[in-house]
């Protein structure tokens, strides 16, 4: 009976010691992994993405671009319009040469593989560069300038 009791103190003991090595790994190595994040958005541009987040239009045309959702791994959320809801395949951000670059993949009825390939131009508060339309193969300049809050 004993050596139950002797048994049962050390399973007790030993549990509780993992749990306390456990709380504290918790404490210093999450807190770590936070900065280490932390240092990783900065550096990557995360909080320069975020510019990036509204609506934006192009003025050649009224074709309508939103973004949403902006993620520290390079994802975010796009909608495309023009004037109908225009599937977006792919879209992701980078920083590159000290700038934030935008790629829009379009996969819909007259949009095989139509891209936006942009630059945020802070200053403007716009994004400039290049639509590939798909169907014809050719590149065309091109420009989307913020719509304010509150407007479509």
């Amino acid at each position: 009976m004993l050596k139950k009791v002797r048994n049962r103190k050390n399973s007790i003991l030993i549990a509780f010691a993992a749990l306390a090595f456990a709380a504290f790994s918790w404490t210093f190595i999450g807190s770590a992994l936070s900065e280490q994040e932390q240092d990783l958005q900065n550096k990557s541009g995360f909080a320069q993405a975020q510019h990036l987040k509204g609506k934006w239009v192009r003025p050649d045309g009224g074709y309508r671009l939103v973004i949403e959702d902006v993620k520290p791994d390079g994802s975010l959320k796009a909608s495309y319009y023009n004037p109908r809801k225009i599937n977006v395949s792919i879209s992701n951000w980078k920083v590159e040469n000290e700038r934030l670059h935008l790629f829009i993949e379009l996969r819909d009825t007259n949009y095989p593989g139509s891209t936006y390939s942009l630059v945020y131009a802070k200053e403007q508060d716009a994004l400039d560069g290049t639509y590939f339309q798909a169907v014809t193969k050719e590149s065309y300049s091109i420009g989307f300038l913020r719509i304010p809050k509150g407007q479509n």
